[in-house]
Order: C-alpha cells, then structure tokens, then sequence
C-alpha cells in the first residue's frame, strides 16, 4: 500500500483459504489481517534461511571459496577480543 493511501490492496484466496484463515483468527483472537500478516512474515522469514542454508551448502562445495570463508570469519572473531567489556 502505498504511503497515505486509505485502501488495501485486494488479494483473493481460495474459499478453503479463507475458512482456515478464519477459524485461525477466531483460535487466536485476532484480526484476520493480522494473522494472514504474520504468516506472510514467518514465510518470507523461512525462505530467506532456506535460501541462506542453500547459499553455504554451495559455498562448502567450493573449497576455495569456503577455505576464503573460515579465514574471514577467523578475522571477525579477533574483533571479540577487543577489550570491550559487556555491558
């Protein structure tokens, strides 16, 4: 939607869709926006790390690149030595 706009966007979902949705919202209290906007959330959250995971299983098969990895990695962990105390 768009910034300053009054209406939203119309999406149609399967009828089986929009019982589910429904009897979830009325499990959980809560509107039907919101629970629709939470699992939208949780989705786009699980396909980010699907694709993370998929992301380093390739750059394992690469022992150059993954060889390049550790030792970058090895560089950030100095950085926790760097005095600081906790907070």
């Amino acid at each position: 939607m768009k910034p300053g706009s009054r209406t939203a966007p119309n999406v149609r979902i399967s009828p089986h869709a929009h019982e589910l949705l429904r009897q979830l919202a009325k499990k959980e209290d809560e509107s039907m926006q919101a629970v629709l906007d939470k699992a939208i959330e949780h989705y786009r959250r699980e396909t980010f790390l699907r694709d993370a995971n998929a992301d380093f299983a390739t750059l394992k098969r690469t022992p150059r690149a993954w060889k390049k990895e550790l030792k970058e990695r090895e560089l950030w962990e100095q950085t926790l030595a760097d005095g600081l105390t906790k907070e």
